[in-house]
């Protein structure tokens, strides 16, 4: 099974170095990864050759007066687990700042957004899960400990962990019984997991589960995404021409949207309403999608890079067409649509929930339980059709007395979730204090 598993990701490296010949985001894994180890070495050879620069999280770089240092690796799929993670990170430089830093990225959209993070002494990808690449990598990093968030279960890097005595910490995670790991023939799947320290789940179903297969080493402590979009909100920057925009209308927002998203959102923004503007952040903020999308609208609307004085008072809707400042212009909404659960996943309800926001989203949501749990208690809505959306969030929109209750039930429910990074920095002092 080991060399299925070993020949399959060879495959997977093959099929994406064909795509890359035509698809943008093949072409980046391939070209991000192309002299990986050099990159490695030489970004860890700074880091030992480093002394006195260890960067508390409360500042910008400034010297601090250790002279030893170990590593911890971090390891994210892509930008969503980074934030995850973000809290422990920002969280165990804060209780050990001796320690350094080094993030690695499985996708390019991660590591192009987060490769300068200032909380982290390098940042880099993460080679494909063959042995010689494991081996090389563990032999050069040296990790004291690896933290590997919500998913990313690469096997050759897991057992070489092992196999040199440094512990390997899941944290965020997340297990259903339809994962491989609980299907009849995944016996050498399962074997695997026996190289895992410790598992930090999110909830108590994937607790259960992980304990049915046997395992002890397990704690319920929460999701950190709580605490990372608290302290979002907490630290929000302004916006002034957004908040110009919006005025004294009601505001609607769609985050992360697909066009399947986006036909749900468009028959009520061509109603002319003039006492609501709408704020649209595409999932792909492309050129071609951006124009996409202005098309489909079949209106007047303004981009936010040309958001300027004169023209933020009269426009009625606004293109968000860059990245990083999406979770922070929730504040401004009255309500909210979040995309992607037409189709294979649904986006970060949480950003928008922690500013007390009622959300929306399509009916493929099931895999997070999130937004089951935040249904149930009255501050998300499943839709399927415009219609659906419009009569839902009009009604709220009109029944000032219903909207505080359903934004007061989001609130809550942040407030209730919170505290998954204090339980995991706690559950873990024994690795980082040894």
């Amino acid at each position: 099974m080991h060399f299925l598993y070993t020949f399959s990701l060879r495959l997977y490296y093959f099929a994406l170095w064909i795509a890359s010949w035509f698809n943008p985001r093949a072409q980046a894994w391939i070209s991000g990864r192309r002299g990986w180890k050099k990159d490695l070495r030489e970004k860890i050879e700074k880091i030992r050759n480093e002394r006195n620069d260890v960067t508390p999280v409360t500042s910008e770089r400034s010297e601090r007066p250790y002279a030893h240092y170990e590593i911890i690796w971090f390891h994210c799929a892509s930008l969503g687990e980074f934030e995850q993670g973000r809290p422990l990170i920002e969280d165990l430089l804060q209780r050990y700042p001796q320690y350094k830093i080094i993030v690695s990225f499985f996708s390019p959209s991660g590591y192009a957004i987060r490769s300068k993070y200032k909380y982290a002494d390098a940042v880099v990808y993460l080679p494909l899960d063959t042995v010689a690449n494991a081996k090389f990598w563990v032999d050069t990093v040296r990790p004291k400990a690896a933290f590997f968030i919500k998913y990313e279960y690469w096997f050759n890097f897991l057992n070489e962990l092992k196999q040199r005595g440094i512990p390997a910490v899941f944290v965020s995670a997340v297990f259903r019984q339809e994962s491989l790991f609980f299907q009849w023939y995944a016996g050498w799947f399962r074997a695997q997991l026996e190289n895992i320290h410790w598992f930090f789940v999110q909830n108590e179903p994937s607790g259960k589960l992980i304990q049915s297969l046997g395992f002890e080493n397990v704690t319920i402590s929460g999701d950190t995404r709580f605490d990372r979009v608290s302290a979002t909100a907490a630290d929000a920057g302004q916006f002034p021409l957004v908040k110009k925009f919006c005025g004294d209308a009601r505001i609607i927002m769609g985050g992360s949207t697909w066009p399947e998203d986006e036909a749900v959102l468009i028959p009520l923004i061509r109603s002319n309403d003039s006492t609501i503007r709408y704020i649209l952040a595409t999932h792909d903020v492309s050129e071609q999608r951006i124009r996409s999308l202005e098309h489909s609208l079949g209106m007047p609307s303004v981009r936010y890079s040309n958001l300027t004085e004169e023209n933020a008072g009269s426009a009625s809707i606004l293109l968000i067409d860059t990245i990083g400042i999406l979770s922070q212009l929730y504040q401004y909404a009255d309500l909210a649509y979040i995309g992607g659960a037409f189709g294979s996943g649904l986006h970060n309800i949480l950003e928008a929930v922690v500013f007390g926001v009622p959300v929306f989203f399509g009916p493929r949501h099931e895999k997070f339980w999130e937004a089951e749990a935040l249904i149930e208690k009255g501050g998300a809505f499943m839709v399927r059709t415009a219609d659906e959306f419009s009569d839902i969030a009009l009604g709220l929109l009109s029944d000032k007395a219903k909207y505080k209750q359903v934004s007061a039930a989001c609130l809550d429910f942040i407030k209730e979730n919170r505290g998954a990074t204090a339980l995991i920095m706690e559950g873990t002092a024994s690795l980082l204090n040894s």
